[in-house]
């Protein structure tokens, strides 16, 4: 994981921030509006999330759900821990957060997390009338934020959803391609060991 050094810069009377990866020795000159810093720092916090679950050997995902600047609810995937496929990130983190705002609908409230949602996180994301969602990584074969289909911009749907991608997207993919890689690695190791046997 490549460090990086945040370089602080007024203008204007704003904050911005450029960044400047320390191993590469350069600075990216992309300009950081203050949206852009604040979702680096929440997605931060949902990629701490993926790697709680990334020890427990579960499919690195994690989630936070920020309202009023202060997270509010957090997750991560947990299914064969729990044995539940009910236990992924998005809706571990949608159950925090209602039981902090004592409301079902999380409707001034942003949900980070790191690889697009599913079709169930997707419609729970839809039912608690969350109105953006900012995703690192896409998802080719069970995304339903634009990938496979789009269940949170549906204008079917009485709550569509506004979908940020690619924040801190080489990060949250690294995480996943090394759990994965690890798993058949780990998978292959087992059955041979069974063939020995």
């Amino acid at each position: 994981m490549v460090g990086i050094a945040k370089l602080f810069i007024e203008i204007d009377g704003l904050t911005t921030m450029k960044m400047k990866p320390k191993s590469l020795g350069r600075i990216n000159t992309k300009v950081l509006t203050p949206e852009e810093i604040e979702d680096i720092k929440y997605m931060r916090a949902a990629y701490a999330q993926a790697k709680k679950a990334y020890m427990l050997g579960e499919v690195p995902i994690g989630c936070v759900i920020v309202y009023e600047g202060k997270i509010i609810g957090r997750g991560y995937n947990r299914r064969n821990t729990d044995k539940t496929a009910l236990a992924h990130a998005e809706i571990t983190a949608i159950k925090r957060a209602t039981r902090v705002i004592k409301d079902w609908r999380l409707e001034e409230c942003k949900l980070y997390v790191t690889l697009e949602p599913c079709q169930m996180c997707a419609g729970a994301i839809v039912q608690a009338r969350i109105p953006e969602v900012i995703m690192a990584a896409e998802n080719p074969k069970a995304g339903c934020a634009g990938s496979v289909m789009d269940i949170l911009n549906n204008p079917e749907f009485n709550h569509q959803v506004q979908v940020k991608k690619g924040v801190l997207k080489e990060e949250c993919s690294a995480l996943l391609k090394d759990f994965f890689v690890e798993l058949r690695a780990r998978n292959k190791a087992e059955k041979e060991q069974k063939g020995t046997l």
